[in-house]
């Protein structure tokens, strides 16, 4: 059984454990009979079109629909409500049944749910486990304590090459080499009932925090960094963290179906500590996740651009928070504030370890400018950039001691943000600033940065964007900066 708790392998090798699994496959099976539905009886386009009315692609999901239906006929349709991390809700068909496992030489029936995205087959589906009250989830590399599942051909999905039947055939093959669920006794099938109606609950399947059997799987290397996106941005991330020697062990998840350019660079011309890896589970235990991914396309508006970012976040971020559940994630993808705040209810995470990249590079150059190029003097005195990346953000100054007086604070700050405002941000210079947040938070330097984090307004709206913290990774989290009341808005 390999790393499975002593209680479970015991279980296995109980006659009583064998007999449950009897058990449970004939209830199965009678339940299969029973239960079918117009669906299943026959499968019937025209009443499944009419389910899907509200779906983009509804001819395309209709017709993968049948081929699931020719391989797996038992399986139960419904259309039922989906509660997103981001706590959005939607109606969504989802289907139900059994998927038979060989492992060791015995096959189970494993129970599993798929709910099919409103933008199928463009989105991957979402996949659970179903278990009856007396199974226990198996916590592993691609089931979390919820019973949700990641696998690589979840992260890959890419239509037309990713099909259901496919995606259900990988899992099948994993779950031969890893089995999802073990039978309870009899004693512990109580506090599963009860466990199983929180699960029902919580279908969104959030990583469990404290879930031994995956978070002590692998002891965390000492500075491990992921960077999710193999575009010019990741490609600029990687160079600049391995360039300062931050971490230990650098992975980078490239996403797209074809090796590009840049990737295959690095590929060919190594550097150390850098992996180039397409599994999500690369990443785990990573101390600091950073997305670098983005969905842009010229004929895309600015909210079709959203959109497909949010829709890609929602396969990426809840599988990456499994991985690296005490980790940072530091958003670099734009909008850089829209997004964070979609990582943040993705992921479940404190509000303290989901920050954006903000206006750090801003702020860097705003400090460079006055210091060096207008040649002020102000005797250490600090300004940040802070408000949203874009022309919504102004400069402001830290400290209490006024060094020179407002009137001058307003002039040199309008003059430097005159020259700040023609210097783009190139994918080197905003993986440079990554870098410098990167060693803020893994070294633990208590450095102020002008980056993205949650804040709540007066009416206690929930909203992202960019001022001064303190970066570092011990149990204070993320610190807000003291600055100066005066400072010119």
């Amino acid at each position: 059984m390999g790393a499975w708790p002593r209680a479970a392998r015991e279980a296995w090798a109980s006659a009583a454990s064998v007999q449950a699994w009897a058990r449970w496959q004939v209830r199965a099976a009678v339940a299969a009979v029973c239960s079918r539905t117009w669906v299943e009886m026959e499968f019937d386009c025209e009443g499944l079109r009419r389910l899907l009315g509200k779906y983009t692609f509804r001819d395309l999901t209709v017709e993968e629909l049948k081929n699931v239906n020719r391989f797996f006929p038992h399986f139960r349709y419904s259309m039922d409500t989906y509660v997103f991390k981001d706590s959005s809700q939607k109606d969504l068909l989802n289907f139900t049944g059994t998927i038979p496992v060989m492992y060791q030489g015995n096959t189970y029936n494993i129970p599993i749910r798929l709910w099919i995205l409103d933008s199928h087959p463009f989105a991957p589906p979402i996949c659970f486990l179903k278990p009856t009250a007396n199974m226990g989830i198996s916590v592993g590399k691609h089931v979390d304590a919820k019973g949700r599942i990641y696998l690589p051909y979840l992260q890959n999905w890419s239509h037309p090459k990713s099909v259901i039947v496919g995606l259900i055939k990988e899992m099948i093959a994993k779950f031969q080499e890893e089995l999802p669920l073990y039978s309870l006794s009899s004693s512990d099938e109580a506090r599963q009932v009860d466990l199983l109606a929180y699960i029902a609950k919580i279908t969104e399947g959030v990583s469990d925090i404290n879930s031994k059997n995956w978070v002590n799987h692998e002891h965390k290397t000492v500075n491990k960094i992921t960077v999710v996106g193999g575009g010019e941005l990741g490609i600029a991330c990687t160079l600049a963290i391995s360039a300062k020697g931050i971490a230990d062990r650098l992975v980078l998840l490239d996403l797209s179906e074809e090796t590009k350019g840049g990737v295959m660079d690095l590929d060919i011309f190594s550097l150390p500590n850098v992996e180039i890896s397409k599994d999500l589970s690369a990443s785990a235990h990573s101390k600091v996740v950073i997305f670098t991914v983005n969905s842009l396309g010229s004929s895309q508006s600015y909210l079709d651009v959203v959109q497909s970012n949010v829709d890609m976040f929602r396969a990426l971020v809840p599988a990456l928070g499994h991985y690296s559940q005490h980790g940072v994630l530091l958003v670099a993808s734009q909008p850089v504030e829209i997004m964070t705040y979609v990582t943040w209810k993705l992921s479940a995470f404190p509000a303290n370890r989901v920050i954006g990249i903000g206006c750090n590079l801003d702020s860097q150059r705003l400090q460079y400018i006055i210091t060096n190029v207008l040649k002020a003097q102000t005797s250490g005195k600090q300004v940040w950039v802070v408000g949203e990346q874009g022309e919504a953000k102004v400069p402001i100054w830290g400290g209490q001691e006024e060094v020179m007086s407002l009137n001058s604070q307003v002039q040199l700050s309008t003059r430097a943000m005159e020259l700040l405002r023609v210097k783009g941000q190139r994918s080197w210079s905003v993986g440079l600033s990554v870098a410098d947040l990167v060693d803020s938070i893994v070294n633990d330097k208590k450095k102020v940065h002008s980056v993205s984090t949650l804040a709540k307004n007066n009416t206690l709206e929930e909203t992202v964007w960019s001022s001064p913290v303190l970066l570092g990774y011990g149990k204070s989290g993320l610190l807000p900066a003291f600055f100066s009341s005066s400072h010119p808005m």
